[in-house]
């Protein structure tokens, strides 16, 4: 990295004055340009080479541990971990069968809460039913849940949030959002709706209890003493009027 920088200003700055702002030797970068290279290097460049054809011939699947399998079997002795470093370090990686998040955990008691909605999924006038669920998906920087309460009228996001785990805030997050989409221009709301939130019932929604505040309360002015839901008061079939 040093050398290529000085190559990069040496003609503007010279190599003297850039090499004494670095605090290196004007010998050192002479020697790295005049000798020749090392046995690792051409090594690692050779096996880089194998690496990255074998890899394409696989179309892009195989991981480390395949690829070091058909390195040896074509009579090359490497090491495992050397053909993993090698790979990180040409960006090279192969596909994983590794499913998603598990994002329900199946009951074991029986479940008590009413379904007012009785799988009637329609609507005379929008925010008269609401459904929502969670879902996820993958992104550079890991999972991503996703939860989104939809009117089943007009099949709008009302509310929606995303977060990097799946907690009970999200959903209440959600559904709070969609509470406050539902109210009036004067902050009140434009009449009762109820909700049918499924496939939260999961052993990580065991957060406190939160305060949800329904949609007739004015924005401005919320009650001294809002309704407490518990996580699990919500998570699965929960109807709200």
């Amino acid at each position: 990295m040093i050398v290529e920088f000085i190559d990069a200003h040496r003609e503007e700055y010279g190599v003297e004055p850039i090499c004494e702002q670095l605090q290196i030797a004007p010998s050192s970068y002479y020697a790295h340009r005049t000798r020749p290279p090392s046995a690792r290097s051409v090594t690692d460049a050779a096996t880089t080479t194998l690496i990255e054809r074998v890899h394409a011939d696989s179309y892009g699947v195989y991981g480390a541990r395949k690829v070091h399998a058909e390195v040896r079997r074509q009579g090359h002795p490497v090491a495992r971990c050397a053909v993993e470093w090698l790979m990180r370090r040409a960006g090279l990686r192969g596909l994983s069968r590794a499913k998603g998040p598990r994002t329900t955990v199946p009951s074991t008691g029986p479940d008590t809460r009413p379904d007012l909605v009785e799988r009637a999924f329609t609507a005379t006038g929008p925010d008269q039913p609401w459904v929502a669920d969670i879902t996820y998906c993958r992104t550079f920087s890991g999972w991503v849940y996703a939860a989104f309460v939809t009117d089943v009228y007009s099949r709008r996001v009302v509310g929606w949030q995303l977060s990097r785990s799946l907690r009970t805030d999200l959903a209440l997050d959600a559904l709070e959002m969609g509470i406050w989409t539902a109210a009036g221009p004067d902050g009140t709301s434009a009449g009762s709706f109820t909700t049918r939130i499924r496939a939260c019932n999961t052993s990580r929604c065991a957060t406190p209890s939160v305060s949800l505040m329904p949609a007739q309360w004015p924005r401005s002015a919320p009650p001294a003493t809002p309704t407490t839901l518990s996580p699990r008061s919500w998570c699965g079939r929960r109807a709200l009027a």
